[in-house]
């Protein structure tokens, strides 16, 4: 397996939360993510499946790990569950946590940016990718 044959994997932005969820993905505290449906409708890009690997890359673009999706699904931003929430390994403890944090990020001018919609916000009907990963291995 060459990583650089493997589609990258970026959580967040580069700076301190790509390191912090990096961090958490290496140490294997970390094993769901979540990512906007929208975001890859605008983008075009078709959703990840199950068995698919990639790259996780950190804040210097270099490739770290090897991750494989083991989960996908596609649900309303209101039916996230507990259980996804605390593998995220960012320290929630419950879906309203989870869920004021993801906000913060996904109304934040970057992701607002990247969607070309400078006054985005979620609602309980929002589509959400959730994914579930095995860390196949660290570079």
């Amino acid at each position: 397996m060459d990583l650089d044959d493997l589609p990258r994997a970026e959580f967040a932005f580069p700076g301190p939360l790509r390191d912090k969820l990096v961090a958490a993905i290496l140490s294997g505290a970390k094993t769901t993510t979540s990512a906007l449906v929208l975001g890859y409708e605008r983008a075009n890009e078709p959703l990840p499946e199950v068995g698919q690997r990639s790259a996780v890359v950190d804040s210097e673009h270099l490739r770290v790990a090897v991750i494989e999706l083991t989960e996908v699904r596609v649900v309303r931003l209101a039916d996230v569950d507990l259980q996804h929430a605390l593998d995220e390994g960012e320290g929630d403890e419950s879906v309203t946590q989870w869920r004021a944090g993801h906000e913060t990020f996904w109304h934040s001018a970057e992701v607002r940016a990247e969607l070309g919609d400078p006054g985005f916000t979620v609602d309980d009907d929002t589509l959400v990718l959730t994914q579930r990963f095995r860390l196949v291995r660290c570079v």
